[in-house]
């Protein structure tokens, strides 16, 4: 006889035939199973009555024998709860079994995409308003003097330069003055200039003259035409001379002297003078400003516009006014009028005036407005009133990258300032000469 079958012997794992038989769940709680088969092929109790423990029995495939028990008995609430569970991992498994996986696809995090920022397009771009702002001047008022017209504008001064604690003013023509045999120049002392911007006074300067001699120079410079521009190193003075000779062309000269440290006189030596290359033919115009660089004293000439000097260059001298070559100068427009003194950086401000008098110097374009702007009385008037900063090297002079100094401009007339000079750190001092009057003003640095 074939031995009952064990609980679980319909499910033995490993197994691939066992694991096909079709599996049938009983519950029988009055009765035990028997031989008789419902509809449905499932061996039921036999009725007679006989009360039975509860029994619950998994059926496989396999035929009991008549009156046999094939059960596989859980007693109790523990019995139906495992009973539950194993039936849920049956039927998970069965499933899992008949349907195919599918392939659920991952989503992957699209990455936010950086977009770099966008390069200002090429070209000029607007200049700031820092850049074009104008500056106003601060009037400082001279006395009148009984040594000439210190504050009229036949005075017509022409430069300014710094001799110690001095600030000298240079006229055009100093034979106008009284003081040497060949006139005088004038001197502010700085603590009075400073004492007037300080508020501590108010009245206006006196100018002490300075008794200038230069023998028979006026006489001997054919078209005399004065004294455009003053330099000092220690007591030595550099000054330049600007001619139109009758019928012939503009010429420039250079020539040295001595100044007393007390200010008794200014000597030129007569021999030194020395003739500056032109490096154009034009009109009133020639060299207005003068820097002292190291051993070497460089002459500006004042037009160097494209349009009149396609090649600008400063003419170089040694101290003894021997010529020592020129320089490369920077292409600016308008006229260079006067010059400050070298800094410890080898930068220096001059300054740089239109008239609309002069055609022949207004460019069609003027590069430094296009680049830094115009101040509103700039873009309203046609003159040009600006301050500008260049550098020295022993290979060439440029142009800063800063924006100009524009002046407030006055609705009147241009205003033809000749004379610049650095002022402690705080500014510059300008004088005009005659146009369109005697000015002396102070005009705060950047």
């Amino acid at each position: 006889m074939a031995p009952s079958p064990r609980p679980g012997d319909g499910l033995r794992p490993g197994s691939h035939a066992e694991s096909k038989k079709p599996l049938r769940f009983l519950c029988s709680c009055h009765s035990r199973l028997g031989t008789t088969k419902d509809e449905n092929g499932v061996y039921v109790g036999t009725g007679r009555g006989n009360r039975a423990p509860t029994r619950v029995g998994i059926v496989g495939a396999g035929e009991p024998r008549p009156g046999g028990d094939w059960e596989c008995y859980f007693r109790g609430s523990l019995g139906k709860v495992l009973l539950l569970l194993l039936a849920c991992l049956l039927l998970l498994s069965a499933c899992g079994a008949a349907a195919p996986a599918t392939n659920v696809p991952t989503e992957v995090p699209t990455a936010t995409p950086t977009i770099a920022p966008t390069a200002p397009a090429t070209g000029a771009q607007p200049p700031s308003a820092a850049a074009s702002a104008e500056q106003p001047i601060t009037v400082v008022p001279l006395a009148g003097s009984d040594a000439g017209p210190v504050a009229g504008p036949s005075a017509e001064y022409s430069g300014l330069a710094w001799y110690g604690d001095w600030l000298i003013l240079l006229p055009q023509y100093p034979g106008r003055f009284q003081g040497g045999s060949d006139g005088a120049l004038l001197a502010l002392a700085r603590a009075d200039v400073l004492g007037f911007l300080d508020g501590t006074s108010t009245a206006p300067l006196e100018a002490r003259p300075v008794p200038f001699s230069a023998p028979g120079v006026a006489a001997d410079v054919a078209g005399f035409e004065g004294y455009e521009a003053i330099a000092f190193d220690g007591d030595r003075a550099y000054l330049t001379i600007e001619a139109a000779p009758p019928g012939g062309e503009m010429r420039a000269y250079l020539l040295m002297g001595d100044m007393a440290s007390d200010l008794s006189g200014l000597s030129l030596d007569p021999e030194s003078r020395v003739t500056i290359p032109m490096p154009v033919q034009s009109g009133n115009k020639s060299y207005e400003s003068l820097l002292l660089a190291g051993d070497q004293v460089l002459a500006l000439y004042e037009a160097n516009g494209l349009a009149l000097s396609p090649e600008p260059a400063a003419e170089a001298f040694h101290l003894d006014l021997a010529p020592a070559g020129s320089l490369p100068f920077p292409q600016v427009e308008y006229r260079i009028t006067d010059a400050t003194a070298l800094d410890a950086e080898g930068h220096f401000w001059a300054i740089n005036y239109f008239f609309p008098g002069e055609p022949e110097l207004k460019p069609a374009v003027d590069p430094l407005a296009q680049e830094y702007g115009q101040g509103p009385t700039h873009a309203q008037y046609e003159y040009v009133e600006r301050l500008i900063e260049l550098e020295y090297t022993p290979s060439g002079i440029h142009l800063v990258d800063r924006p100009p100094i524009q002046l407030a401009l006055i609705a009147e007339d241009a205003r033809n300032w000749e004379g610049i000079a650095r002022l402690d750190g705080r500014g510059f001092l300008l004088v005009t000469d005659k146009f369109p009057e005697t000015i002396l003003a102070f005009v705060p640095g950047p």
